[in-house]
């Protein structure tokens, strides 16, 4: 055999013809048509085709064409690296990515005097109101736009009210349209986002919870004498309190501070004038489509009806439920607008707060 140690250098490739053959030290490999097969030590690889990479421990060695070219062992060093940490990271994120895509925040856990505190300035609103309000709770992001609708069609009412709702093809979630002809609690909601965002993630996650803190309450605030049926709401005081419009056509908004009703009565104070219900807003059939007149609790249950059907969205799934109802779900861009805006005044903003009975400056 002839003599190669003239020519030896890491990673040599000599090219003869048809044949190249490589030397790295501990063997000579030869190679000749498609294919070939080298050996170094550790293992074989084949190589088939124009081109290929082989790495032989010692030396790297390219193939292009006829011919062979070495490779350095340091540009063979950096691939290996590469390509080890390629396959490392890969494993990596096949391994922890499904986790982490899986993981979803935890669902909030408040104790009850926390939610007694969430559900205070609503506890006393009759159980129609109550319900939609706590519905809407949970789709806190529609809130503030809800309200500057309502507070710019205000002067709407009834029939009319119902057709613009219809008309403006609005994109919120038919619980959060039934507050629209209700400007000053959707300006309450709106105005305190981190309480409806509590309210909200509480109702989600802790529907049973909420629903006694609603009822203790309200047993405060009957067994201190400020909560009594009226000419405007019916209060049954069995088990569970139930507030309900004398007429369920006309829902009251009452007003008062929760500071006062849920705390005994001071000596002397009337106790009969700390609860505004003389405020409400009439619905007709026009608003049937959005619950009214088919929302309901059923606190022995701790169930709440929309529309005659449970609601039963939750924490879990809040992503994907739809309650069911028979009103269209729009999600392009809003028609021309086809009335008049009008904001309400200072005068008509302060009526509910101050208990009086609902007040209109604009043209119908």
């Amino acid at each position: 055999m002839p003599d190669r140690s003239r020519d030896w250098k890491p990673a040599c490739v000599r090219d003869s013809g048809a044949a190249c053959v490589r030397d790295s030290g501990a063997a000579c490999v030869r190679e000749s048509g498609a294919g070939c097969v080298r050996e170094s030590g550790a293992g074989c690889v084949r190589d088939s085709g124009a081109g290929c990479v082989r790495d032989s421990g010692a030396a790297c060695v390219r193939q292009s064409g006829a011919g062979c070219a070495g490779e350095s062992r340091a540009y063979c060093s950096r691939q290996s690296r590469a390509l080890a940490f390629a396959a490392v990271l890969a494993l990596m994120l096949a391994a922890f990515a499904p986790a982490a895509w899986s993981q979803a925040p935890p669902p909030p856990s408040y104790p009850p005097q926390e939610l007694d505190r969430l559900v205070s300035r609503i506890a006393l609103y009759p159980d129609p109101l109550l319900s939609q309000i706590l519905a809407a709770a949970t789709f806190s992001g529609q809130i503030p736009d809800a309200a500057r609708w309502a507070d710019q069609h205000h002067y709407l009412s009834g029939d009319a009210l119902a057709r613009a709702i219809a008309d403006d093809h609005l994109p919120w979630d038919p619980s959060v349209q039934a507050l629209l002809p209700f400007p000053s609690v959707l300006e309450m909601m709106a105005s305190d986002m981190a309480w409806t965002e509590e309210l909200g993630n509480a109702f989600l996650a802790q529907q049973p919870d909420v629903m006694d803190a609603v009822q203790r309450e309200r047993r405060k605030a009957y067994d201190y004498g400020y909560l009594r049926t009226n000419p405007q709401i019916v209060v049954n005081a069995g088990p569970y309190i139930e507030i309900l419009p004398a007429n369920p056509a006309f829902i009251v908004v009452p007003y008062y501070d929760p500071l006062i009703v849920f705390a005994p009565p001071r000596p002397g104070f009337f106790v009969g004038g700390a609860i505004g219900f003389r405020f409400g807003i009439t619905l007709g059939a026009a608003f049937a489509p959005w619950g009214w007149g088919a929302n309901r609790f059923v606190w022995n249950e701790h169930r709440v009806f929309i529309n005659n059907a449970r609601w039963d969205r939750t924490w879990v799934n809040r992503g994907a439920y739809v309650h069911p109802d028979a009103l269209p779900r729009y999600s392009g861009p809003p028609p021309a607008e086809r009335h008049e805006l009008h904001q309400r005044s200072e005068r008509e903003r302060s009526a509910w707060r101050s208990g009086r009975e609902r007040v209109e400056e604009h043209g119908r």
